[in-house]
């Protein structure tokens, strides 16, 4: 058996940062390598290009996405913006069945929920959190990082209209204010049926050779005309070539490269194996629901592709988790590492961080489940139970000074909050139902019967009972009525007859507790050991690596290329031809009929998707691939199956991201929707 080969990360022996390979490493702007790959490469990413790529590239709400166009128009991934297409759907007409085009700006769809993001300025702000907590203990140092980041941020916003959010990187070792220019007009402007954007469904998915369509086009709105981009990414239809060295700017959300062994170890024993329980049996109810009528189909489809996902994620996640081998080397980087900071004198007065972690991760294991289901999602998973929720926290915290805030309501976040709201997204009682009766059957099987909330909610119903008083009595699918209570206060709130808004009301003080609880006993005294780690690492070998994902902008750089797949070789480019061959005429291997009736005029050796070794990970979806010239030449939607390891290490020999090719988007665009008005657009003319 071929031994895998790990590539240095951040965690461990960062003094032998120079060998680093060149696919590894999501790197900030900032500190973004072009010296070493100017030495491997002979490619120059200056200033300049940096500058140009950055303003073009483009944060939207769980993924990425680039201008590609003077007047506004976004490429980003099908998937990326599948939550428009249900949320403009109903249950007789499903925009991810049928795929939309408009033909005129008028046509646009508004994507109610959906805000488009664009880094301006990153300031670095390490010194003024590091002098608000020097001295204090781990709960005031906690609050204080946490007040001082929204004093900044809210004077930031003041300052200079932007929208800006504290960051945090190398786990406490830097903080940063991202200033970004945000666009909350944005609509809809093509997508493809979801039969070719995700050809092949959860049994293709994280696999390579692919044939997905996973694009989507939106634009960007201000004033109620699009927005003007004086630098937007051309595409180059042709690609590019096997071998070649190749970038992929974008958000990637997060990873967890940098965390201590006891925290790997609690994801391992804790976190995941219970999730996972509960997300394949809830996976199991949709399924079930999505068979009953072409309707439950529809109005499913979207959250069981993301269910799904998140499974196949999480199952893989904890198989890495459990390679010894892997685990090993972890230990192994991680001994180095504190032998290194005990040996120097100058890092005597860190203690020993590790050991702090480790007392948090026992102390969280026994608040984990109880905080799970009444603080988190598992107990209430409902879309009405999270608009009541936002609304009775919302009208409590804004009442409050706004440092002194939980950060999800802080003023910085109240617009985005009020347009979540105000969002006509459809809620579907029979889901709701599904759902919530679900989570509440889970909560009592984990927390108990004798729990005083399973109690109180549970005393004389069942689940299934008290979800369908919930949901059918509740008025907060309709966004006047949510907006209503918003706008009412804390006078709407108290008198709200809604039983959401009563339920979110009966647990909140209970839910509150265990919050603050986890946050003094678990988040703090973390915190603060991270913050030591990150020193130690900082002093030993400075910023010569990148910080874990936190879904702020990054580049990374690579090439096009495959890998062997048990003794076999695996090629970096799919083409058109293949996918007719592979189709079955049945979901998930149902090409669309608008592809059948153009099958005669495509050219079926046309590049389908492609494979590179870049360093990516979830959030990265839908960002441009770049070559050397900066021009767009993939569109980064997927990993293979080794690439899910990538949230804990990289694996320099299987890793692999995976992108459609430019090729397939004109060949789509020009034979198969008519759509040569958007074609010409991203073409320039």
């Amino acid at each position: 058996m071929q031994k895998r080969r790990l590539a240095i990360t951040a965690m461990g022996l960062l003094c032998a940062a120079p060998a680093l390979h060149a696919d590894e490493g999501m790197w900030t702007y900032d500190n973004f390598p072009s010296d070493a790959v100017r030495r491997q490469y002979g490619v120059n990413i200056d200033q300049p290009w940096l500058d140009r790529v950055r303003a073009a590239t483009v944060r939207l709400s769980g993924c990425s996405a680039s201008f590609v166009s003077g007047e506004g128009l976004i490429l980003t991934n099908h998937h990326c913006i599948a939550s428009c297409l249900a949320d403009n759907s109903t249950k007789e007409k499903s925009l991810l069945d049928e795929g939309f085009v408009a033909r005129t700006r008028e046509q646009e769809i508004k994507c109610s929920t959906q805000v488009a993001d664009v880094l301006v300025e990153m300031q670095n702000v390490s010194a003024a959190v590091e002098a608000a907590t020097r001295g204090l203990d781990d709960r005031a140092a906690n609050e204080a990082r946490k007040r001082t980041l929204t004093e900044l941020e809210q004077g930031c916003e003041k300052s200079s209209g932007l929208k800006c959010q504290g960051v945090t990187l190398y786990n406490g070792g830097q903080y940063f204010l991202y200033k970004y220019r945000r666009y909350t007009d944005v609509r809809l402007v093509f997508a493809p049926e979801a039969g070719i954007a995700a050809f092949g469904g959860d049994p293709d998915n994280f696999q390579f050779p692919r044939w997905c369509l996973d694009m989507g086009l939106l634009r960007a709105y201000e004033n109620g005309k699009p927005v003007t981009v004086a630098n937007p990414l051309k595409i180059n239809f042709a690609g590019p070539k096997a071998g070649e060295f190749v970038l992929v700017s974008g958000h990637p959300g997060s990873t967890n490269r940098l965390l201590t062994v006891s925290q790997l170890q609690q994801l391992r024993e804790v976190s995941l194996p219970p999730s996972l329980l509960r997300s394949n049996e809830l996976r199991g109810r949709y399924i079930q629901f999505a068979k009953t009528s072409d309707a439950a189909r529809r109005i499913s489809e979207d959250p069981l592709t993301g269910l799904e996902n998140g499974i196949k994620v999480r199952r893989k996640q904890l198989d890495a988790l459990l390679d010894e081998n892997l685990m090993s080397e972890k230990r192994r980087q991680e001994a180095e590492l504190r032998a290194r900071t005990a040996r120097d004198r100058s890092l005597s007065s860190l203690g020993d961080p590790w050991a702090d972690i480790e007392k948090a991760n026992a102390i969280a294991r026994n608040l984990d489940t109880e905080y799970g289901y009444l603080e988190g999602g598992a107990g209430f998973n409902s879309r009405l139970f999270r608009y009541a929720r936002s609304l009775v926290r919302g009208v409590a915290e804004r009442d409050k000074p706004n440092a002194e805030r939980l950060r999800e309501y802080t003023d910085q976040s109240l617009p985005r909050l009020r347009q979540q709201l105000a969002a006509p997204a459809p809620v579907y009682p029979e889901l709701e139902r599904l759902t919530l009766s679900f989570s509440l059957e889970r909560m009592r099987e984990w927390l108990g019967p004798d729990d005083p909330t399973v109690r109180s909610l549970l005393a004389k119903d069942s689940p299934d009972s008290l979800s369908t008083a919930l949901v059918d009595g509740s008025t907060l699918g309709d966004p006047k009525a949510r907006l209503a209570l918003w706008d009412g206060g804390a006078a709407a709130i108290a008198a709200s007859n809604d039983p959401m808004i009563k339920l979110a009301l009966q647990v909140d003080a209970r839910s509150r507790a265990l919050r603050k609880r986890y946050e003094d006993e678990v988040e703090a005294p973390t915190a603060v050991a991270e913050e030591k780690i990150a020193r130690a690492r900082f002093k030993l070998y400075g910023t010569a690596v990148y910080p874990d994902a936190t879904f702020t902008l990054r580049l990374n750089y690579g090439t096009v290329q495959g890998w062997v797949e048990k003794g076999s070789p695996i090629e970096p480019f799919t083409t058109l031809g293949r996918a007719y061959e592979r189709a079955t005429g049945q979901a998930p291997f149902r090409i669309p009929d608008s592809w059948m009736q153009a099958r005669s005029k495509l050219d079926m050796a046309t590049p389908f998707n492609l494979s590179s070794n870049n360093d990516i990970v979830g959030g990265n979806s839908g960002s441009a691939m770049l070559n050397a010239r900066g021009e767009v030449v993939g569109l980064m939607f997927d990993g293979n199956i080794h690439s899910i390891s990538g949230a804990y290490w990289f694996d320099t020999v299987k890793n692999r991201s995976i992108a459609v090719h430019p090729a397939i988007m004109r060949e789509a665009l020009a034979k198969v929707y008519g759509a040569d008005h958007l074609l010409g657009e991203l073409s320039g003319r």
